[in-house]
């Protein structure tokens, strides 16, 4: 009888168009089936649909006389370009993976500013 544990190996296969995104920020809750739906964004500002230059005198681009959309100034964009669904049991392991790789990080600066503080002091 062998001694060795069952095991299973996942090998990860990639999309060709696999491309990561980066994000600031997410919108979501939960769905009429009880699943978590996460949409994440990325805020910027926007960009104009056209701006208007006068012409100088000279033939020039002179000064910027007007703007699409109007309210321009004082908006901004939440770009979406991806989301996610998932169970809530799913989205309880996750949250714990989460929290997990959150630890390691603030463990990793924790040991970088300890370093950072003893070589100042002279001690490195």
């Amino acid at each position: 009888m062998s001694s060795q544990k069952p095991g299973i190996k996942f090998k990860y296969v990639f999309n060709y168009a696999y491309n990561p995104t980066y994000v600031n920020g997410a919108q979501g809750g939960f769905s009429p089936r009880g699943e978590m739906v996460i949409n994440f964004y990325l805020e910027r500002q926007p960009l104009p649909n056209g701006i208007a230059y006068d012409i100088t005198p000279e033939g020039a681009i002179g000064r910027e006389t007007a703007v699409e959309p109007a309210d321009l100034a004082s908006s901004m964009v939440r770009y979406i370009d991806t989301g996610i669904v998932m169970s809530y049991e799913n989205a309880r392991e996750f949250h714990t993976w989460m929290g997990d790789k959150l630890r390691e990080v603030e463990e990793m600066q924790k040991a970088r500013t300890e370093f950072e503080e003893a070589r100042g002091a002279g001690r490195a």
